[in-house]
């Protein structure tokens, strides 16, 4: 093979390696009352093996996840030298956030974003898009509501309001009036602004943050990802932004609950009670028989995966049951 060609299959090989098998993309149940979405490629997002390079944060961005999500998913791991032996969990399901179903949903105490394509009329949607975020510290926090996307920037400048300013001086950090555009930028190449006043989804020049507390109220997104739902979300879309630690839901049969931590200002709400109403709300007002161990373990670890907690009898195993 000659020596021109050779190389070009080598750069080709490391572009693929590097892409990684993160999808962004989730398909809809057909049962528009069902909100368990699955990977579009499901088999290769449940799960994988780090590579001689990698810590899990390569592995996170790699597939999509937060730095929250895949230390939570994998709490016997090495956060920065994981075995290369030991398959890594990663997350190919999710239940949809209880909104509607249209714009952009974000759900804080998940760090993710979902993104609700508009569908042709008479056509029914097939997909959503869903993506990790990093939202306010808890002295910042990303206020809940329903807002809209008002702009859009490629290539912001930034402007540090005063209260930013005064906490970085503090610091000895000391910014600028005018951050200019480019990579250096806190705002990446990419931001969209919401209704509510100062409150932005941007990119990041500190993706190794997605997925944490670490922003004075704003949404962070991976850069490549952002670069993504730019060109796709038009002014005007609408945006919830949710508070939702329990989601529940039914999937073909089946009652499945899914569970994150709460943020810190709420860590001491009730998930027992929340999970249990919910669970009654879907069950036609009534509490079903459920595994009190598999619940008790589903609110202790709060892995955000969801877990079939109920599945009712059919009439011929009632009868059989009962014999």
């Amino acid at each position: 093979m000659p020596a021109f060609i050779q190389i070009i299959s080598l750069l080709a090989g490391l572009l693929a390696s590097s892409g990684g098998s993160a999808t962004t993309l989730f398909l809809l149940p057909d049962n528009p009352n069902e909100r368990l979405v699955q990977a579009e490629d499901i088999q290769n997002n449940s799960s994988t093996f780090a590579k001689k390079e990698d810590d899990l944060l390569d592995i996170a961005r790699r597939f999509n996840l937060g730095q929250n999500e895949i230390v939570r998913l994998n709490p016997q791991v090495d956060r920065w030298l994981p075995s290369l032996e030991i398959p890594i969990q990663l997350q190919s399901q999710r239940l949809l956030p209880e909104t509607k179903s249209k714009g952009l949903v974000l759900n804080l105490p998940e760090f993710r974003m979902y993104y609700y394509p508009a569908s042709k009329k008479g056509t029914p949607r097939t997909h959503i898009y869903t993506y990790p975020i990093s939202v306010g510290r808890q002295d910042w926090e990303t206020p809940l509501g329903e807002t809209r996307i008002i702009a859009k920037k490629e290539n912001p400048q930034w402007r540090p309001p005063e209260s930013i300013k005064k906490e970085h001086a503090e610091m000895g950090d000391p910014l600028p009036d005018v951050v200019p555009a480019g990579p250096d930028n806190p705002l990446g190449l990419f931001a969209m602004r919401l209704g509510i006043p100062g409150y932005l989804i941007h990119s990041t020049n500190k993706p190794f943050g997605v997925g944490l507390r670490v922003s004075h109220g704003c949404i962070r997104m991976y850069p490549e990802d952002i670069e993504k739902l730019f060109p796709l979300v038009p002014v005007g879309t609408p945006v919830s932004i949710v508070n939702q630690p329990v989601k529940v839901s039914w999937f073909q049969g089946s009652l499945y609950i899914e569970v994150h931590p709460p943020l810190e200002e709420h860590q001491f709400d009730d998930l027992l009670t929340i999970s249990l109403d919910l669970i009654e709300q879907h069950n036609k007002g009534l509490l079903p028989l459920l595994d009190g161990k598999l619940l008790k373990k589903i609110l202790t670890e709060k892995k955000g995966l969801p877990i079939k907690v109920y599945t009712p009898l059919l009439e011929s195993e009632k009868t059989h049951h009962l014999m």
